[in-house]
């Protein structure tokens, strides 16, 4: 065989049994995840990690509505987000009021933005925190380029959605609208101990016999 031909065939032997092996490794590894979900979804349990967006959105409400067929148990939320889309936020967060079953939602990592609104979602007796999480409140961030027109109305919108935001942080920890208004000028910042006395947090818990399940 030509030596040109035959590194040619080599190479391309080479890259077949690399892409097999990825492949392989892809379907071990959604078996894995799909194993994982199922197990949670038994011990009704829902993760939400990472940033907020409409495809978590979308599979979180559809495990809140799942999760009410099987049962009027209580529903275990994780949250760990470092937030994301306003309006996804607001789907889980709705979602969580609307289903029948309690919802427990535990903050691990950090919960901020967008996540915050989620937590706050579950009665202030059922927010639980891990004890090294810390939360952030903040006034939702947008930008917009285009004609004068446009850019009045997305900061009309940025607005109205800070107004609401900052509402449902005064009404879910019992801190005045002014002094909310205030914090979520900027970033804020607070370690558990410190969202507990702010009104995010009822309880830090250390280990899962902690919580009331």
């Amino acid at each position: 065989m030509d030596k040109e031909l035959f590194i040619l065939f080599a190479e391309n032997v080479v890259d077949q049994t690399e892409t097999g092996r990825r492949r392989s490794m892809e379907q071990v590894e959604k078996k894995r995840s799909e194993k994982m979900q199922e197990k949670l979804m038994k011990t009704r349990s829902i993760i939400v990690s990472g940033e907020i967006t409409q495809t978590l959105a979308e599979k979180v409400a559809a495990q809140l509505l799942v999760l009410q067929e099987m049962g009027d148990e209580p529903i275990k939320l994780y949250i760990n987000s470092q937030g994301g889309h306003v309006e996804a936020g607001d789907t889980i967060h709705d979602m969580i009021q609307f289903v029948k079953p309690r919802v427990l939602v535990i903050g691990t990592g950090w919960v901020a933005s967008a996540g915050i609104t989620i937590y706050l979602a579950a009665a202030r007796e059922d927010r639980y925190s891990l004890p090294n999480t810390r939360y952030m409140i903040h006034q939702p961030l947008g930008g917009v380029r285009g004609q004068a027109t446009d850019i009045r109305i997305e900061a009309e919108e940025i607005v109205k959605v800070r107004s609401r935001i900052n509402k449902l942080i005064s009404e879910s920890t019992g801190q005045p609208l002014a002094k909310v208004e205030k914090d979520t000028l900027r970033n804020f910042w607070l370690d558990a101990g410190e969202a507990r006395e702010y009104g995010i947090v009822h309880s830090i818990i250390s280990k899962y016999e902690e919580l009331p399940v």
